[in-house]
């Protein structure tokens, strides 16, 4: 299954975690092109990265353009801001695209209780996998 993994770039050695992991499974996992950027960096230096990206770079159509042909999404809602499972702005953009592409949605933890967010990942049906990537199929 080609897999698009998505989280807050602050995660981002999570991620590449997790993507050996489905590539170790026989998937086609990938991240930003832009993930490799955001490696040992402090907090401060990810949100400097993270607007460049976005405003001069264009980060959120680059990825969009990624998603195009592939089957699912894996958000790895992990702890942020102290929110448990914390899913942000970018991350809940990209959630609405994989629904509108029709591909499935898989949640690494189960959906955080924020307001105004909640009630939309509920709508796009996610798969809860609570960190087993296995339930992936």
């Amino acid at each position: 299954m080609k897999i698009g993994i998505i989280s807050s770039m602050h995660h981002t050695e999570k991620m590449l975690e997790v993507r050996d992991k489905l590539k170790a499974m026989g998937h086609i996992p990938f991240l930003s092109s832009f993930a490799d950027e955001f490696i040992g960096k402090s907090d401060d230096e990810i949100e400097k990265i993270k607007l460049q990206k976005k405003y001069k770079s264009d980060a959120i159509r680059d990825f969009w353009k990624q998603m195009q042909h592939i089957d699912a999404v894996l958000v790895l809602n992990l702890d942020r801001h102290n929110i448990k499972n914390y899913i942000g702005g970018n991350t809940l953009m990209e959630i609405g695209f994989a629904h509108v592409l029709n591909q499935k949605v898989f949640l690494w933890n189960p959906i955080p209780d924020m307001p105004y967010c909640k009630t939309e990942i509920k709508a796009v049906k996610p798969i809860i996998i609570n960190q087993d990537l296995t339930k992936i199929k």
